[in-house]
């Protein structure tokens, strides 16, 4: 699931307009670089986050912020030129794309392929493996372009929030330093709580030991606290009440009656969320499927012939047609050569992902909610069927269709900012293909240097719950219902029930009830991750709620700056601490 940095107030005067030779400006080196650095700067954060947590940010408004105070301290200091609208937006867009490199697999069904076969890629066909999937989606978002942003009526708030950012910060110059130096703050205060957690493994409260076998506690982590701010307070409730009911209802349950086997001594997550996980990726799967089906055939009848049936001009240029033929090819050779995938499967992967990727599209225009888990579960369940029985075949075509069209949704949402500005297309492409570039081989290092060994996953320290998901849901296509426990089918059927309810109601349900529903994938995700991550995010949606109310002018402002920092800056640490004990 990847996070949206909503937009803060809207801009209320156009910024003052460059002179002719600077309006030029747009595709420059110096913007390709910024956004090069500052994407290799920002790719760890949601390698980290994904793996802990199982979210990830959309980077766009954070990039601005840091390439717009980057330029602008330059200015003052050594007189280089001014940083222009366009360059930011450049510059952002090669930022976003590196940072939404996880929708390659690095935090899903490539260390799933790892558990399951216990063997881990190398470096460099991992890095070929990334790329390629990446690159696949950035062309599947040029042809859906014209039809979606230029022609359609979507308004892609993603992609809306970043381009008020972006007009805001160039029309109120000291808005945007105050904004970069509470970015500044928080970063560092969760950097150095990182540290000392590191340095002096800093007490993880529990009322008990008992509270703490069941992973109750409170974890001193400003990054979740952050992402807690930003979630809001419904998903932060429905965390609460995942965790309640998975650690505090069933698991004890589960220990007495004998269903699950918890070690004498050391940690009980891992043999809890053997059985927990089931339950709850049904509940995850189910809800996001249903509410995934209901919202595009709303979407369809409320929007059925309003295209214009021309077709785009920009679809019969010949330079993006050899682009998209050299994807393929590559993303094809690849599944064969590194999975021993079937040629023809292989090539099926692609026209899944164009389909995929149009039906994502649409659902982020409209609603600005990237469905990643529902479209990556239905690419599994589509190579299910395709190829039953083969769960890495399951797995790495899922990864192609799945994360392409993932990766093709967030950067419909970078082309959708860089309209508003009349920034060309094309070279918002060569950014992004910049940016993935540079995302796939920062990615790859950073999660390598994280899980040195991917028996580390799924355990407290690495929840990974994405990993959990996709692997669970592998085994399930390969070995149908016996890769289940027998106790935890019948809670399978029930949470799956309970989601499509859920998920019919998300759509169908009046608006002012709508509301009160829980957020099913929040409460299945609280069942796959420890309690004290679940609990520390409530905190932080509580806290921004609070805030919202009590100053609502200054919350409005600062609190998803502040949360940007607090994320970035234990993600940040994290990952150096990582890499210095490699080095070590």
């Amino acid at each position: 699931m990847v996070i949206m940095l909503p937009s803060g107030a809207r801009n209320r005067s156009r910024p003052a307009m460059p002179s002719p030779l600077f309006s030029r400006l747009e595709l420059s080196p110096r913007a390709i670089l910024t956004g090069v650095l500052i994407g290799a700067l920002l790719t760890p954060c949601n390698i980290y986050s994904g793996l802990k947590i199982g979210w990830s940010f959309n980077m766009s408004i954070l990039a601005l912020l840091l390439g717009y105070g980057a330029w602008s301290a330059a200015g003052r200091l050594w007189g280089s030129r001014p940083w222009q609208q366009k360059e930011s937006n450049i510059s952002q867009t090669t930022a976003s794309a590196a940072a939404s490199i996880i929708s390659g697999g690095l935090v899903a069904p490539i260390p799933a392929h790892a558990l399951l076969t216990g063997n881990s890629l190398p470096a460099v066909p991992m890095i070929a493996w990334v790329f390629s999937v990446s690159f696949l989606g950035i062309w599947v978002a040029w042809y859906l372009r014209p039809l979606l942003i230029d022609r359609g009526s979507l308004r892609f708030p993603a992609g809306v929030a970043t381009l008020e950012t972006l007009q805001d910060i160039f029309a109120h110059g000291r808005e945007a330093a105050r904004r970069i130096a509470v970015l500044a703050l928080a970063a560092a205060v969760a950097a150095g709580l990182k540290i000392a957690d590191l340095v002096f493994t800093l007490t993880r409260w529990s009322p008990s030991t008992t509270f703490s076998q069941y992973t109750f506690a409170l974890e001193p982590s400003m990054l979740l606290l952050g992402f807690g701010g930003i979630i809001g307070l419904r998903v932060g409730c429905s965390l609460l009440l995942g965790a309640v009911l998975a650690f505090g209802l069933i698991a004890p349950r589960l220990v007495a009656g004998g269903a699950v086997s918890v070690p004498v001594e050391g940690d009980w997550f891992g043999a809890l969320v053997g059985w927990l996980l089931w339950p709850g990726v049904s509940l995850m799967v189910c809800a996001s499927l249903t509410s995934f089906a209901a919202r595009l055939i709303a979407a369809i009848r409320a929007r059925g012939g309003a295209a214009s049936r021309d077709l785009p001009a920009d679809w019969f240029r010949p330079w993006p047609a050899v682009a998209l033929l050299a994807a393929t090819v590559m993303s094809v050779w690849l599944q064969h050569a590194l999975f021993a995938i079937p040629l023809g499967i292989a090539l099926l992967a692609v026209p899944f992902a164009l389909l995929l990727a149009g039906v994502a599209a649409r659902v982020v225009g409209d609603t600005g909610i990237p469905p990643i888990g529902a479209i990556g579960k239905v690419s599994q369940l589509g190579f299910g069927i395709a190829a039953p029985g083969q769960a890495v075949t399951n797995l790495m075509t899922a990864n192609v269709a799945g994360g392409a069209a993932g990766q093709c949704a967030d950067l419909l949402n970078d082309l959708r900012a860089g309209r508003g500005i009349g920034a060309s297309p094309s070279r918002q492409i060569v950014a992004q293909c910049f940016g993935v570039l540079v995302g796939s081989i920062v990615g790859v290092l950073a999660y390598q240097a994280l899980i040195p060994d991917p028996q580390l996953l799924l355990t407290s320290e690495w929840p990974a719950p994405a990993v959990a998901t996709w692997k669970a849901v592998a085994e399930t296509m390969a070995h149908g219902l016996g890769a289940v426990p027998d106790s935890a089918r019948a809670a399978m059927w029930l949470t799956a029930a309970i989601g499509i309810g859920i998920g019919v109601a998300e759509v169908r349900a009046p608006a002012a009830w709508r509301r009160w529903l829980p957020s099913p994938v929040a409460v299945g995700l609280a069942f796959v991750i420890p309690a004290s991550i679940s609990i520390v995010m409530f905190l932080g949606a509580a806290l921004a709620a609070l805030a919202a109310r009590v100053v609502p002018g200054t919350a409005r402002r600062f609190t998803i700056t502040v949360a940007a920092g607090l994320v970035a800056g234990e993600s940040i640490a994290g990952v150096v601490a990582a890499l210095l004990s490699m080095a070590g």
